[in-house]
């Protein structure tokens, strides 16, 4: 095996072609980082494991060779929603592309068959689950493959976060295909995914039976991404912070479960937040309004569980809040990448709890009902699986619960040589940073008060940004800035000013008036030309208690784990 984390570009292909194809079919002058020694790789036909992480294009890894090569390349995708994403984006820029899984209609499927057939499809995606359809892999045999990709690779290696019984026919399907050059042997294999440790990498290369393969590593870091970590003491105090975290911006919110998923939802809306829920228990048809609603930027909040947000993509997603605990940091890590896929800032909030752990202590421990026509696993495999998540489990606990810096760990967990002990953009090394959306927020606050002429106090400043115009005077009512931070409360917007004041951004008159004025700070940081290394985080108000609180959802789930433990009397 050989493994590789220089990134040595395209030698041996006309570098040229490739530019030219890469702007013709996808309009990029140039790769991003990591994507060149990929192409490369895959155009050379040979076998290739290329762990990227999340939103850096990986998917160019596969689709600009597919236009390059003759025959078809076939791609195995496990989420039915990501494969309709990619194949509608692929036919828009017309690249002919096709797909085959349980949601076509009998007429869609014959069309894309006979596409085959006809040999006028460039890429066809189909779900792991196809290889067990004999009439499929009938076919297979029949059509040119140029290359033969795995996508989400890490669904083949128990090891992984996210395995797939249905991923182990993927090696004898991939040598039951006749190659589309007509040479001996199987087409080149080329699997792609965002998490996995070394020995993940090294399960993926042995199972899938990858030959003197290219393993190509471009980093886990995603910069542009603040981390944060916030533990709760319960429910109550979790859905008191919510909203704050996701209002004026397009959010993800990760729950463990379809009814933490609604709970999550249902605080939103009660806060004004126009939000929806997205999970296994819907229709199909409601999670298709959903997402197209989120895609077309109708909806900016959505709630989901983690194997079905995936289908969940925007470039632009300034915000993702985990409302409990991930079963482990691949999980996590692979969906705060659905977060700044633009490059622009963006935030990843954790809020976990004591109740968070003993629900996914109890979800492990739960028995799973096997799909129809699979072998049960023998009570010594569950035992194996069952002691592996609880091994991740622990790892993510130790991320949340460490002191040190967020992203040096999840770096390291991941073997990036790269890691550093220090970052500047998580809450263990600054934890009183603002975030981009934070100083956006400061921004408004401060151009707001200085086009207002500078000779208001911090009550009407206030009543005018929420869009409040009961007792305003005519010249704040009808102000530009008149309702810019309506979708921020009384009480947050009132800790920024007192923020901007003692970060010295606003001055405050010695008269009974008490006006606000921006000082020369104030104005540099409107325009740009300073930063925020000033301005602090308010400290979170806490919202009184009546009595301790868990929520009936996490009280089930932790009263049924403990009658589940041995030697507990029931």
């Amino acid at each position: 095996m050989e493994s590789s984390s220089s990134m040595d570009g395209i030698a041996d292909v006309d570098r040229g072609d490739v530019l030219k194809r890469l702007r013709d079919h996808f309009g990029h002058r140039d790769f991003r980082h990591g994507q060149e020694p990929v192409v490369a790789a895959v155009l050379r036909g040979r076998d290739v494991l290329a762990v990227m992480p999340t939103g850096s294009g990986k998917s160019l890894g596969y689709q600009l060779p597919a236009v390059m090569l003759p025959g078809l390349t076939l791609v195995v995708s496990p989420l039915i929603s990501l494969i309709k994403d990619q194949v509608d984006e692929l036919n828009r820029r017309g690249i002919a592309s096709g797909a085959l899984h349980s949601m076509l209609s009998p007429d869609a499927r014959r069309d894309v068959v006979d596409r085959l057939r006809r040999g006028t499809l460039r890429l066809l995606y189909v779900a792991p689950e196809r290889f067990a359809s004999p009439p499929f892999v009938q076919l297979l045999g029949t059509l040119p493959i140029a290359r033969f990709i795995v996508d989400e690779a890490h669904c083949v290696s128990e090891w992984g976060h996210d395995f797939r019984p249905d991923y182990k026919r993927l090696r004898d399907a991939a040598a039951a295909c006749r190659r589309s050059d007509g040479a001996d042997g199987r087409p080149p294999i080329a699997a792609f995914t965002a998490t996995a440790t070394p020995e993940v990498r090294d399960d993926i290369v042995a199972l899938l039976g990858l030959t003197e393969s290219e393993v190509l590593v471009a980093g886990f870091d995603r910069p542009n991404i603040f981390l944060r970590v916030e533990r709760m003491e319960d429910a109550e105090e979790k859905d008191d912070r919510l909203p704050g975290l996701v209002r004026g911006r397009r959010a993800l919110v990760y729950a463990a479960t379809r009814k933490s998923v609604e709970a999550a939802a249902a605080v939103l809306e009660r806060a004004g937040v126009h939000t929806a829920a997205y999970h296994a228990g819907l229709e199909d048809r409601q999670r298709t309004r959903v997402q197209d609603a989120f895609a077309a930027g109708a909806l900016p909040v959505v709630c989901a569980t983690n194997a079905f947000g995936m289908g969940i993509d925007r470039p632009d997603i300034e915000a993702v809040v985990h409302y409990a605990i991930p079963g482990s940091i691949e999980a996590y890590y692979q969906e705060i990448g659905r977060a700044g896929r633009d490059g622009r800032p963006a935030t990843a909030t954790l809020l976990w709890d004591d109740a968070d752990v003993a629900t996914r202590e109890f979800l492990i421990d739960t028995p799973r009902h096997e799909k129809p026509g699979r072998s049960p696993l023998r009570p010594e495999e569950i035992a194996r699986r069952r002691e592996l998540e609880h091994r991740k489990l622990r790892r993510m606990i130790e991320y949340a619960d460490t002191s040190t810096c967020l992203r040096a760990t999840i770096l390291r967990y991941f073997g990036d040589e790269d890691a550093r002990d220090t970052c500047s953009a998580c809450g263990a090394c600054r934890p009183d940073a603002v975030d981009a959306y934070e100083q956006n927020v400061v921004r408004t606050l401060l151009t707001a008060i200085h086009r207002s002429g500078e000779r208001y106090g911090r009550a009407r400043i206030n009543a005018m940004l929420r869009g409040d115009a009961d007792g305003l005077p005519a010249a704040l009512a009808g102000a530009t800035s008149f309702g810019a931070l309506r979708h921020e409360s009384n009480d947050a917007i009132a800790a920024w000013i007192r923020a901007a004041v003692s970060a010295g951004l606003l001055a405050v008159s010695v008269d009974q008036f008490r006006t606000l004025s921006l000082t020369d700070l104030g104005r540099d940081f409107v325009h740009g030309r300073a930063g925020a290394a000033a301005l602090r985080r308010p400290p979170r108000p806490r919202t009184a208690r009546r009595r301790p609180h868990w929520d009936a959802r996490q009280l089930d789930a932790h009263v049924l784990h403990a009658l589940r433990r041995p030697g507990c009397r029931r």
